[in-house]
C-alpha cells in the first residue's frame, strides 16, 4: 500500500456530550480541519516541550474581539508563547481592555454613515463608540511624557513600559483579566512591532515628537534584539538538550516576516551559522499564488534560509479564520500540555544581544570559525581546486539526508 495512505478514516456517530481534544482527534479528518488537527498536535507532541522558544507573531484585528484577554494571555501564563511579533493595531486596541472601556458585539450589516453621525467605531461586527479611541490616545500621550520614555528604545522596552503602567491602572479600575500587554509585562514575554508607526500608538508617538519628546523608538534595536533571540535559541544550557526554535504564525503580513527574517539576519547578514528555525506553523486565508508574503509556504521560506529544510515535516499551514483557529489551538494546548517555566526573555534581551554581537565580531575577524560567505563553500584550504559544497541562496550549507554537507 502507498505510503500516502497514512490511516483509515473511520467516522463515527458524535456524541451529544464532547471534549474540545476528543473532537478535534476524531472528527477533524481532512482538509482544513485536519490542517487543524495536525497543528494542535503538533504543538502538544513537540512544540510545548522544554528546549523550545516558541515565537508567535499576530496580524488581523484579534485584539478587538477580546483574544489578547481570553487566548493569549493563558497562553503566556502557560509559559506556551515565549516573545511576540505584533502588528501595532493589535496593541493599540489590546489597551481598550486594559483601561476597562467597553466594546460590543455586533453585526457587520449596520449603516456606517449613521453610526459616524451616532459617533461609534465599526470593526466588522466590533462596535465600539469614538470615545474609546479618544480616552486611549490620551493615556498613551499622558504615559508617554513619563521619565522612563524619554530616550531611545526598542518597541520590546516601549511595550515593556506600556505594560507596567497598564498593569497599575487595571488595578485601579478593577479589570479582573489582564490584557495582553500587562501579561507581557507579567511574564516578561517581550512584544515587538515591525512597523512601529503603522498604528494609533505610532501616530501618539509622533505627535508628542511635535512637542519635544525624546523617545525614539529604533527599528535596529528590534532586529537586533529578535535575532539574538533566535540565535540564544539554541544554547538550552543543557548540552543534552538541543535548543529549537518555533514560529507559530496568526494571519501573516509584516509580523510574520519580522520573525521570520531573524534566520537571514543571523546567516546572511552577520554570517553566524544557522539552519532556520525548527517549527513553521501559520493559519492564514491568504493565497500562495499571488506573491504575497502572507500566504508563502514554508517550502518557499526554506530557499531563503528561513526554514531548516530538515525540518519541512515539522511544518503546517491551515488556510482558515484565525479567530475559529486560535481559541481552538489554546484551547487544545492548554487541555493537553503541562503548563512551561517562563523563560522571561524580555530580561535577558541584553545578554542575548551581546552574545549576538560577541560572535558576529569574532565572525568578521575569523569567517572560517563560523559560515562561509554566501558563496561556493569549500571543505578546507588545499592548493589544489577547492571542492564546491552546494548551499543556498543566502549561504546557508544543504546538508544531506544523513546530515553531513
Amino acid at each position: 500500500m502507498s505510503k500516502l495512505l497514512s490511516h483509515k478514516i473511520t467516522p463515527s456517530p458524535m456524541p451529544a456530550e464532547i471534549s474540545v481534544v476528543d473532537l478535534i482527534d476524531g472528527y477533524f479528518t481532512a482538509y482544513n480541519s485536519a490542517r487543524l488537527r495536525e497543528i494542535c498536535q503538533l504543538l502538544t507532541r513537540e512544540v510545548m516541550k522544554e528546549g523550545v522558544t516558541v515565537a508567535l507573531s499576530l496580524s488581523g484585528a484579534m485584539t478587538p474581539a477580546g483574544f489578547g484577554v481570553s487566548v493569549l494571555a493563558p497562553l503566556m501564563r502557560h509559559g506556551f508563547v515565549d516573545w511576540i511579533i505584533s502588528t501595532g493595531a493589535n496593541l493599540y486596541h489590546d489597551i481598550h481592555y486594559g483601561l476597562g472601556l467597553d466594546l460590543f458585539a455586533s453585526s457587520p450589516f449596520l449603516d456606517d454613515v449613521k453610526l459616524r453621525q451616532e459617533g461609534r467605531i465599526r470593526i466588522y461586527d466590533i462596535v465600539f463608540d469614538y470615545d474609546v479611541l479618544l480616552e486611549t490616545d490620551a493615556f498613551i500621550r499622558e504615559i508617554l511624557w513619563a521619565e522612563p520614555f524619554q530616550r531611545r528604545m526598542s518597541t520590546a522596552e516601549f511595550h515593556y513600559l506600556l505594560g507596567k503602567y497598564l498593569h497599575e491602572v487595571e488595578k485601579q479600575v478593577g479589570v479582573k483579566n489582564s490584557c495582553l500587554l500587562a501579561t507581557a509585562y507579567e511574564c516578561g514575554v517581550p512584544i515587538y512591532t515591525s512597523s512601529p508607526g503603522d498604528s494609533s500608538i505610532g501616530m501618539n508617538v509622533a505627535a508628542i515628537a511635535l512637542e519635544g519628546s525624546k523617545l525614539i523608538i529604533d527599528p535596529s534595536l528590534d532586529v537586533n534584539e529578535t535575532a539574538a533571540i533566535a540565535y540564544a535559541a539554541r544554547d538550552t544550557g543543557n548540552p543534552d538538550l538541543e535548543g529549537k526554535s518555533a514560529a507559530l504564525i496568526i494571519g501573516g503580513g509584516s509580523p510574520k516576516n519580522f520573525l521570520l527574517q531573524t534566520q537571514p539576519q543571523i546567516h546572511e547578514v552577520l554570517g553566524l551559522e544557522e539552519r532556520g528555525h525548527d517549527y513553521f506553523i501559520q493559519v492564514t486565508d491568504a493565497r500562495p499564488d499571488t506573491g504575497g508574503l502572507s500566504g508563502a509556504t514554508p517550502n518557499e521560506a526554506v530557499s531563503w534560509g528561513k526554514v531548516d529544510p530538515e525540518e519541512l515535516p515539522n511544518t503546517v499551514v491551515c488556510y482558515t479564520d484565525s479567530t475559529i483557529a486560535l481559541p481552538i489551538i489554546t484551547a487544545y494546548v492548554v487541555n493537553q500540555c503541562t503548563p512551561r517555566p517562563l523563560k522571561r526573555l524580555y530580561d535577558r534581551r541584553e545578554e542575548m544581544v551581546a552574545t549576538l554581537q560577541r560572535d558576529y565580531l569574532a565572525a568578521k575577524t575569523d569567517p572560517d570559525r563560523f559560515v562561509a560567505s554566501p558563496v561556493a563553500m569549500t571543505l578546507e584550504e588545499t592548493p589544489a581546486r577547492k571542492p564546491v559544497v552546494a548551499t543556498y541562496p543566502c549561504g546557508t550549507p544543504i546538508r544531506s539526508a544523513n546530515g553531513h554537507r
